[in-house]
């Protein structure tokens, strides 16, 4: 398949660059290939479509004030993105600078302390932090929230609870995962009181999900890694829910990426890894069987994984409907529940 079979075309408008008044105070357009069809709801009435024993599975992997500002030795003014946190001093970054940073140069941060460029790879730099705190501390010091370019606007007093899921805990993320946003303390303890099951794992959302796709054959595109955790408690959940007859459902993609991933020898395995796993359709999956998820951008990775979970054609169909419907996109948009299409 081709890049451009996943092009669709959107208003500016409809991209969510606030997030709904109240958290959960979205719609829902859901959305089932066993009828081919679609149904327009809200994100409150999520628990009228599930039933005792599903699972749901979250990610909690927490964001961290990734983006940084300053400059060269020479006074050149550089921004930086954290990608990922390598150990406690240790980071790979991108950086934006009018002259790419040389090996064993020293880079000033918020005029409060320096890293070193160890080495280049790719598009990415690794750099040593002063050792007088560890990155996370520096980034909680002196970091911003990076919130995703197209959202188009700095990070605002309200984004840190708002681009931060309830059940966040395991700091490493530069992107939320955002179907997780839906959801406040009130939902989760409705579904758990309706007996549906909840279990974690950990994806740490890299900045390279907001790469391009810029080959137009699908096949030649090749995915960031990013590091992922599904503890054995998660690993039994599942277990437990299909012997019980649940339905397994991933609360977003990184959920999804991070179960296929840990099931790609067959059986899901627990424990550390890392994933470039790139779902296309014709994927089989084994773990999830419903995936719940926001509206993707065009021609994307997610909206080729998307396309694959629920079928090319009625996705199409589904978000041009969306379109038309005037449903908010993005990060801070609205959600899906995309019934598993196992006959793709």
């Amino acid at each position: 398949m081709k890049t451009s079979d996943f092009d669709y075309s959107l208003p500016d408008e409809l991209i969510a660059r606030y997030p709904p008044d109240l958290r959960g105070g979205s719609r829902l357009l859901h959305i089932d290939p066993a009828s081919d069809a679609y149904a327009d709801r809200m994100f409150a009435d999520l628990p009228a479509l599930f039933r005792p024993g599903d699972l749901l599975v979250f990610n909690d992997t927490r964001v961290i004030k990734a983006r940084l500002f300053g400059e060269k030795a020479s006074g050149g003014r550089i921004e930086a993105l954290v990608e990922r946190v390598l150990s406690g001093h240790e980071a790979l970054v991108f950086i934006r600078a009018n002259h790419a940073p040389k090996p064993g140069m020293r880079l000033r941060f918020a005029d409060a302390f320096e890293a070193e460029v160890v080495e280049r790879q790719d598009d990415l730099y690794r750099l040593a932090f002063d050792p007088a705190r560890t990155v996370l501390d520096w980034l909680d010091a002196f970091g911003r929230l990076p919130l995703p370019p197209y959202i188009d606007r700095a990070a605002e007093a309200g984004d840190e609870a708002r681009y931060q899921t309830v059940y966040a805990r395991e700091p490493g993320a530069v992107a939320a995962p955002t179907a997780g946003l839906h959801f406040d303390a009130a939902m989760l303890e409705r579904l758990r009181g309706m007996d549906v099951e909840t279990a974690f794992v950990t994806l740490h959302v890299g900045a390279g999900t907001f790469q391009p796709v810029r080959v137009e054959h699908i096949a030649e595109h090749r995915m960031h890694s990013e590091l992922y955790d599904i503890p054995a408690a998660t690993v039994a959940a599942v277990a437990h829910a299909q012997a019980r007859g649940g339905r397994v459902c991933a609360v977003g993609t990184t959920s999804l990426r991070a179960l296929e991933s840990a099931a790609r020898s067959g059986d899901l395995k627990a424990g550390l890894d890392e994933t470039d796993i790139f779902i296309t359709p014709g994927y089989r999956f084994r773990v999830v069987e419903r995936l719940l998820t926001n509206f993707h951008l065009p021609r994307s990775t997610l909206l080729m994984l998307v396309s694959a979970f629920g079928g090319h054609d009625l996705l199409r169909r589904a978000y041009a409907h969306a379109v038309a419907e005037r449903y908010r996109f993005f990060s801070y948009g609205d959600a899906m529940l995309i019934e598993g299409n196992h006959e793709v």
